[in-house]
């Protein structure tokens, strides 16, 4: 059974007349008459007595009324409910590391303090899991680090984002340096799939250069907690993630001759993704927030 058949039904077992019930819900009386014949047929047997001009309930219409009259309030409830505030409903979205880590958290705390009745869940994954996770259809949004093709996803550019050089090592501090120069450090990675990773080998590879001495990290906390405490140690990451630490002098920043890291943030979505009202201004407001900040 519909939602406008049991609309109708209960219209009718209040006002008793096929052109009442018209003239209040706006249909045309035929269209009364073939909903209640075919809640009738669904339920398997009549529910009213037709007498003169008059349609009433008859017993099992009295039961059937009763059984349902809060059940079918709850359904009124909800749909006022979300007429009267369509931004109430889940979003789930996913965030490559750095977005995950250093943006995302913040914006969706403004986000759930503007709407509260929006419910915002967030993983953190690294930016080739989260294209499959749009693709499976497991999240509403994606925050990815780098660039796609995949013509069932929709890309909006978010901001651009630098990329640098760090080390503990003082004496490089603010130096311009070639790669080559600087082969004698231990390279701090992140694993494949990881956006910061694929900018940063995919520079370095078209100038025919090559990292000999690599070490791979999942994420940029253990990264960060190897540089903070090895002079031996390099790495390539977002200036977001370290800029405290270069601020105090715990890490600094060696300037790489011949290479400027640039790369943009994107946010993503399938292309089928129903564009209702929440996911529609939490994009928006996604996109304000990183173009300010």
């Amino acid at each position: 059974m519909t939602f406008r058949e049991l609309e109708i039904f209960f219209a009718l077992s209040e006002l008793n007349h096929t052109a009442k019930v018209a003239l209040k819900l706006k249909l045309s009386q035929s269209a009364v008459s073939l909903a209640i014949k075919s809640l009738e047929k669904k339920i398997g047997e009549e529910l009213f007595d037709r007498i003169g001009k008059n349609i009433v309930l008859n017993e099992r219409g009295k039961i059937f009324k009763k059984l349902t009259k809060s059940h079918y309030n709850a359904l009124l409830e909800s749909t006022a409910i979300f007429k009267k505030e369509s931004l109430l409903g889940e979003l789930n979205t996913a965030a490559s590391r750095t977005i995950g880590d250093y943006i995302i958290p913040q914006v969706l705390f403004d986000f759930k303090n503007r709407y509260p009745n929006a419910t915002i869940t967030n993983t953190t994954r690294n930016s080739k899991e989260i294209v499959d996770m749009i693709l499976r259809g497991e999240i509403n949004v994606g925050f990815i680090e780098s660039k796609i093709q995949n013509k069932q996803i929709c890309m909006q550019k978010l901001r651009s984002d630098e990329l640098v050089a760090v080390t503990k090592d003082k004496r490089l501090k603010n130096k311009e340096m070639y790669i080559d120069n600087l082969s004698d450090k231990i390279w701090l990675l992140r694993e494949e799939g990881s956006g910061t990773r694929e900018i940063f080998l995919e520079e370095i590879a078209q100038s025919k250069k090559e990292l000999k001495n690599q070490l791979v990290f999942s994420s940029f906390e253990s990264i960060k907690k190897v540089l903070c405490h090895n002079k031996d140690a390099i790495t390539c990451i977002s200036k977001i993630c370290v800029e405290n630490e270069i601020k105090n002098g715990i890490l600094y920043e060696v300037k790489l001759k011949n290479f400027n890291f640039k790369r943009d943030f994107y946010l993503i979505y399938h292309k089928n993704k129903y564009k209702n009202r929440l996911f529609l201004e939490f994009c928006t407001f996604s996109r304000d927030y990183f173009m300010d900040n």
